[in-house]
């Protein structure tokens, strides 16, 4: 299999994983973290900390929707996993941290694209006609309504994660 091919499989597995993880346990961030471990096969210590760091994340941070989408900032930490600085190079005179800068415009754009927009309740409007305040139970059974974990939120989930393949592979941080 070409290494192409190899990266597209990838990224459908990314895909896929973060609609079904989405669609069955909900946290936006934690969804893509953990579609991108299982679909790079790179879960381990490491990344099991940044999926546990990443629970407030969900619905712009605590489901208060006025923050970035979960998806989003769960693609920038897995692609910060693989391109960030270390703690051990807290100064970075090698400016590692402008090639990650670089990688997550590219997935900064790509939400742009798609959604016009990074922030979570815009991207509620972009996809489902209005943001729902998911903390109120009635508004999340109107959100449920609209299909947010059938197909609204799920689909966001599941671009975050195949765009964060996509990037790491175009970028050769992938092991094919």
């Amino acid at each position: 299999m070409t290494e192409k091919k190899t990266a597209e499989k990838i990224a459908q597995k990314a895909y896929d994983l973060g609609f079904a993880f989405e669609k069955e346990y909900r946290g936006c961030a934690q969804c893509t973290i953990a579609a991108l471990q299982d679909a790079l096969d790179i879960r381990n210590t490491e990344t099991d900390a940044i999926f546990k760091a990443a629970t407030g994340m969900a619905g712009g941070g605590a489901r208060q929707i006025d923050g970035n989408c979960g998806a989003y900032a769960g693609g920038t930490l897995m692609i910060g996993y693989h391109v960030g600085r270390d703690r051990d190079n807290f100064a970075d005179p090698e400016q590692i941290r402008m090639a990650t800068f670089r990688l997550v415009k590219k997935l900064h754009q790509r939400f742009i694209d798609e959604f016009g927009t990074v922030t979570c309740s815009e991207i509620h409007t972009r996809i489902m006609g209005r943001p729902f305040y998911i903390e109120d139970p009635d508004e999340f059974r109107k959100f449920e309504d609209a299909g947010a974990h059938t197909d609204k939120c799920t689909r966001v989930v599941a671009l975050a994660a195949r765009w964060s393949a996509e990037i790491l592979a175009e970028e050769g941080y992938i092991d094919k």
